[in-house]
């Protein structure tokens, strides 16, 4: 008999819930997924505030719930299981989650299941591409995160492989457009600039690419720091920024750096296939450069589609249904949010 599973997301600046199916076979299938964002409410701060954003999440979880329900056709009482964001994230807004989670569970008598933010990212692809092959490799890429990922089983078992010493790539993008006068969030502004420029145009530095780097791990403080300097050194000329040439630049500066070090991983741990998630997945140049490389490693290449990308209760949903089959205990009642929690923890 199919079950019911409903996912919970408040990791950080969006409220998501999602509802999914998983049928006797395993096979997973998205019934709604509804988000409501509070970013507006940051953008005045070029940033997230945790005490807004937990805010935000109080007063969205309910209305949130209840517009998944109706779009699903569902009822309360039709959930098996819920799964929850646990961590990584910020702590006041996880616990609106974890809160909420745990309300639910204990009003409709299910299992609860505190899981992994970051796998829920690599989860989500499922939704669109059906199973993941073992191993995969996933490189995500978000505002807080920029990690490669060796996933062997998306329910128990996750290696980081390599990740930011220092900027993910997506906190890398609002400060490039803080300083290009962009809006934030900066990754949606900087790729719509960065079409009408040339990627060439200016040879800003791929950090930790040389021959004595950690070859797997990334770094992007060193390409901010070298975009501002560059946008100053024109400002102080009296010369005019050219903004869509810098967005470019700096945008094939990131996904140079990401994708080439994502098949070279891939090539060495002898991996077929390659999933791309997180917020930055989105990006066009990512996802084209990638293609690209993909094709001539003849690498498989998955890349859920940007919706699914960005910060969901659906991938919750997921990553749930993945834990519910592979028959993973349940959450200890006593569990809460974990802002530290390891990538390679998938469930509590």
């Amino acid at each position: 008999m199919s079950r019911v599973i409903m996912g919970i997301e408040s990791s950080c600046d969006e409220t998501g819930v999602g509802l999914v199916r998983l049928h006797d076979d395993g096979a997973v299938e998205l019934l709604a997924d509804e988000v409501a964002s509070s970013v507006e409410q940051h953008a005045r701060f070029g940033g997230v505030v945790p005490e807004v954003a937990s805010r935000a999440h109080l007063e969205a979880m309910v209305p949130t719930a209840e517009r998944a329900f109706a779009t699903a056709g569902l009822k309360l009482s039709d959930v098996d299981a819920i799964a929850v964001t646990a961590g990584p994230g910020l702590a006041g807004a996880l616990l609106v989650g974890v809160s909420a989670a745990k309300a639910y569970a204990s009003a409709l008598d299910v299992p609860l299941y505190g899981v992994n933010h970051l796998a829920g990212h690599i989860a989500v692809d499922t939704l669109q591409h059906g199973p993941l092959p073992s191993p995969v490799l996933a490189l995500l890429v978000s505002g807080g995160h920029t990690q490669l990922l060796r996933v062997d089983d998306i329910a128990s078992k996750i290696t980081e492989i390599g990740s930011t010493v220092d900027d993910a790539a997506g906190e890398a993008y609002d400060k490039v457009a803080r300083v290009l006068d962009l809006p934030y969030p900066g990754g949606p502004p900087i790729d719509k600039a960065a079409r009408l420029g040339n990627g060439s145009a200016i040879a800003f530095p791929r950090g930790m690419t040389g021959p004595r780097d950690a070859k797997f791990d990334f770094s992007f403080s060193g390409l901010k720091t070298a975009v501002a300097r560059w946008v100053e050194n024109v400002e102080r000329d009296g010369g005019e920024v050219p903004v869509n040439d810098v967005a470019a630049s700096f945008q094939e500066a990131v996904a140079d750096v990401l994708t080439a070090k994502a098949v070279k991983a891939a090539k060495e741990q002898g991996i077929g296939t390659i999933v791309i998630s997180g917020g930055v997945a989105a990006n066009s140049r990512l996802s084209e450069l990638a293609a690209e490389r993909c094709a001539a490693a003849g690498i498989e290449l998955r890349v859920p589609r940007p919706r699914l990308c960005t910060d969901n209760g659906a991938m919750i949903a997921a990553l749930g249904a993945h834990v519910v089959a592979a028959g993973r205990p349940t959450a200890p009642w006593e569990f809460s949010a974990n802002p530290g929690l390891s990538v390679e923890v998938v469930s509590l």
